[in-house]
């Protein structure tokens, strides 16, 4: 899609957070007609000078639009964003598509895609991966469950925001492939945290450890974007460790609901909820390695 049919792209897009607003900011770059809104309204001012218009409501936001972007934090958050007072429910009109790129629950998702379906009105989930600098770079990778039509109508705006769209199956397929998504990079960040510690307290310089074995079969996007967090004990957020645990439990609570043990992300939990107890739960995931810190006597190496 060139940047002319672009412009006559409508866009609506719901939630600037720190992802979302990086999100929307490339869809402007990309030269998409786009109507932002955020709770904190003053969120939306950075995007106006790009040309975005700021609407006073999600259902606003969705009016004229027919690709609909929703991304924020929880399940209930999408819901009040949906069919709450003004909601984008009100506003979006028979045809047009939401993509909700939050990360919820898979059953929820269905059951909203059930709900805007009598509406006429069609639903993608399509959580990402990539963390902010993803956003920024418009390198997230996306995972989008819906039908095809539907997936087919967002594509572009999607790829104006990714490096890669995988569409993974029916409604709900894209959260629970982010909830495979989740339990993985969240095993890594924990091991990763707990090679750190074990290195600095064996004395070992460890950016040269790093610069080793980040060449050899432990080679991770944690390893290479968060491994000089844990080395500073300082974690300056790319994503919010509350709102990894948030996904966390998405993914245990469908774990149980399969039968699956995942003992790795029951650990992780554990980790989580301690620091997240400890007032680290608006610092970036890789503030486990702190927690850790924290288990090993008491002290920082």
């Amino acid at each position: 899609m060139d940047g002319e049919s672009r412009a006559g792209v409508r866009v609506g897009f719901v939630g600037l957070g720190t992802m979302g607003s990086r999100m929307a900011r490339r869809l402007l770059d990309h030269g998409f007609s786009l109507s932002v809104h955020n709770r904190t309204r003053d969120r939306e001012e950075p995007l106006t000078s790009g040309g975005a218009r700021r609407a006073e409501t999600p259902a606003g936001a969705a009016s004229g639009a027919g690709v609909v972007v929703v991304m924020v934090s929880d399940t209930p958050d999408v819901e009040e964003v949906l069919f709450g007072p003004h909601g984008v429910a009100e506003g979006a009109t028979a045809g047009a598509v939401v993509v909700d790129m939050s990360t919820i629950s898979p059953a929820a998702t269905r059951e909203f895609g059930r709900r805007l379906s009598g509406l006429g009105v069609g639903l993608v989930d399509a959580p990402v991966s990539g963390g902010s600098e993803g956003a920024e770079r418009g390198t997230l990778a996306v995972m989008a469950g819906g039908s095809p039509q539907d997936v087919e109508k967002a594509r572009p705006v999607l790829e104006a925001m990714a490096s890669t769209v995988t569409h993974v199956g029916p409604l709900g397929s894209g959260q629970l492939t982010k909830a495979v998504n989740q339990v993985i990079v969240g095993g890594t960040y924990l091991a990763v945290a707990e090679g750190i510690l074990l290195g600095l307290r064996a004395g070992l310089d460890m950016e040269a450890v790093i610069e080793a074995i980040s060449h050899g079969a432990c080679r991770s996007w944690v390893l290479e974007n968060r491994s000089a967090n844990m080395l500073r004990d300082d974690y300056p957020l790319g994503f919010r460790l509350a709102l990894h645990r948030k996904d966390l439990r998405i993914a245990l609570e469908e774990a149980a609901a399969a039968g699956v043990e995942m003992p790795l992300s029951s650990l992780l939990a554990a980790v989580e909820d301690a620091a997240m107890t400890a007032g680290d739960g608006d610092a970036d995931v890789s503030v486990v390695a702190r927690e850790l810190r924290r288990r090993s006597l008491g002290t920082t190496p």
